[in-house]
């Protein structure tokens, strides 16, 4: 446990100066960010001296996280107008959707390209995941109950995918436990993620391998989707989570490149064993962590968006490190 690099004083300065506090998580969410959200979310809604909300300005939210405690009470629009915004998961404020121009904000984090837009900061790259950052906060003020181990654990298992990335150390491991023996149950949470895909999922999927190619020494998997795609198989944002590592899982490879056609832009997933792709996705305006990173490119088709990042990986040399 690392207490030094969490400003316990300052945190603890901010929830007793606010009675309401609106806590946000990123568009497109992911299980990271509503699972941290909502660990937040049952453990303040139980303080009977505040009043607290969970929004998300994306109009839809995954669905095999419907089974998290208060899943339902989470909003698409901020009621509170003077409230604490406590942000969960989320490296810069415009990914957080809404205008929080003069707010005061909690920034609770663990991406390394995290613009640190927070009056108080809790923002460790060294952690897996931003439930365990949360955990590790919040359990210094309040007691966490099994609703709230609940949503922080299935946060870190999605996150580490299911503990198996490079993130993963003996704190993650003492996490979980802790989590566990509060009252999360693993083998029902890891259910929601294995047993509870979309039929959409698998389509865009299949869509998805049929493009597959490799490039660069078949040190680089590119894979993409059409908007023509996506509409005819019915896809979702939460139906493409985990496509771009089917790429990273081939021997060969050391980068994976996902491209989804959207009507206003063209989204790129980037995924890596060893290389730094956040560096990539820094020449682009975006952001995620030396081995999974992502970005929007406005006005660009398909094949040029790749053709460009193709370019930039090359010209900042990722595949020499290899």
């Amino acid at each position: 446990m690392t207490e030094h690099k969490i400003p316990v004083g300052e945190v603890k300065e901010q929830l007793e100066r606010f009675k309401n506090i609106t806590i946000l998580t990123h568009l497109n969410p992911d299980a990271d960010t509503i699972g941290t959200g909502l660990g937040i979310f049952n453990i303040l809604s139980r303080d009977k001296t505040k009043r607290v909300e969970i929004v998300n300005a994306s109009n839809m939210l995954p669905r095999h996280l419907d089974f998290l405690p208060l899943f339902e009470k989470i909003k698409h629009k901020m009621d509170f107008e003077e409230s604490l915004i406590i942000s969960c998961d989320c490296g810069s404020i415009d990914r957080l959707g809404f205008d929080l121009k003069g707010r005061e904000i909690l920034n609770i984090d663990h991406h390394e390209s995290n613009q640190y837009y927070g009056i108080v900061n809790v923002v460790i790259p060294e952690y897996a995941s931003a439930s365990q950052v949360a955990y590790r906060l919040f359990q210094t003020f309040y007691p966490i109950d099994a609703d709230a181990a609940t949503c922080f654990y299935t946060a870190l298992l999605s996150d580490t995918r299911y503990f198996t990335t490079n993130s993963v150390n003996q704190e993650v491991f003492e996490v979980a436990k802790e989590l566990v023996d509060i009252g999360a149950e693993p083998a029902d949470i890891a259910c929601h993620f294995t047993q509870r895909r979309s039929l959409s999922s698998l389509r865009i999927l299949e869509k998805a391998l049929s493009t597959l190619r490799l490039c660069c020494d078949a040190k680089v998997a590119i894979m993409m989707v059409t908007q023509e795609d996506i509409v005819e198989t019915g896809t979702r944002m939460p139906d493409v989570e985990g496509i771009v590592d089917y790429g990273r899982s081939l021997a060969t490879v050391e980068i994976a490149l996902f491209a989804m056609e959207l009507e206003n832009g063209i989204r790129i997933s980037l995924r890596s064993k060893t290389v730094d792709v956040s560096r990539v996705a820094a020449e682009f305006n975006g952001g995620g962590h030396k081995v999974a990173a992502g970005f929007t490119l406005k006005e660009s088709g398909l094949q040029e968006s790749i053709d460009t990042i193709l370019k930039k990986i090359k010209e900042l040399g990722l595949l020499d490190e290899t």
